[in-house]
């Protein structure tokens, strides 16, 4: 709750003015996105490019958070990591308490990673709270042109609107960020990787050989599994019109 909480207020305060929840967000959000649709314009309109900008102080706080939170739980775990390999009857809880921050340090990577995505691309990071629930009045006859648009403009000669560009670049650097932070993340990890197999080499046995390996083991899964994420990210980034219809569509 204090993650959700805590971002809120201190966007509300950055940009002078915020929402109570995430429904008057939604509320706004459909308001002026249908007013920037029919606006007919590629730049957003003064509501909705409010909107925007505190999504981006939004993300940027929650992104600050747990940049903040990764660092102490590193930490904490490097400290219970080494009194494992050192302690004698308190194994079991400190070898415990090392994989419960260790878990909790990679979710907190995840929340960095998402969070310094959604800040680079705040306006398509807004795009799925327009199509999480049925849509009404107005806004539903916007997303319907929008779908009619994109399948028009995938075809031949098809055409596209100033504001389906922007959405569709926006869309585009939404996913280029994304293949950008996991590629990074991925190589760090395998750096990671290469280190520790090389300090499990060195070691004949005991208790720094098995976490050595351990961790070895779960820097190579991390690091392909992000390069999976970068790849599939790239795809999407070189051609995002068709992605961006499958999103509207709900099929992303």
């Amino acid at each position: 709750m204090a993650f959700v909480v805590a971002p809120r207020t201190l966007a509300a305060a950055w940009s002078g003015g915020g929402f109570a929840d995430e429904g008057e967000l939604g509320d706004a959000l459909g308001e002026a996105f249908a007013g920037y649709w029919a606006s007919g314009a590629g730049d957003f309109t003064p509501g909705l490019q409010g909107v925007v900008d505190y999504w981006f102080r939004y993300h940027v706080a929650k992104a600050v958070i747990a940049v903040s939170l990764l660092t102490v739980l590193v930490a904490l775990g490097v400290l219970l990591w080494k009194a494992f390999l050192r302690a004698g009857g308190r194994r079991g809880v400190l070898g415990a308490g090392g994989v419960v921050v260790t878990m909790c340090a990679l979710l907190s990577l995840v929340l960095v990673m998402a969070n310094v995505q959604g800040a680079v691309a705040p306006f398509a990071s807004l795009l799925p709270m327009l199509t999480g629930g049925a849509a009404e009045g107005e806004l539903a006859d916007t997303l319907d042109e929008i779908r009619q648009r994109l399948a028009e403009s995938l075809g031949a000669g098809g055409r596209t609107t100033p504001a389906l560009e922007v959405m569709i670049g926006d869309f585009g650097r939404y996913h280029v960020a994304m293949a950008v932070i996991a590629g990074v993340v991925a190589v760090v990890f395998s750096g990671m990787s290469v280190v520790l197999w090389k300090r499990f080499a060195g070691k004949e046995s005991g208790r720094a050989r098995w976490v050595l390996g351990s961790f070895g083991v779960l820097s190579v899964v991390l690091s392909l599994a992000l390069i999976v994420v970068a790849v599939a990210n790239t795809s999407t980034a070189a051609d995002p019109g068709p992605a961006l219809l499958a999103f509207f569509d709900g099929g992303w």
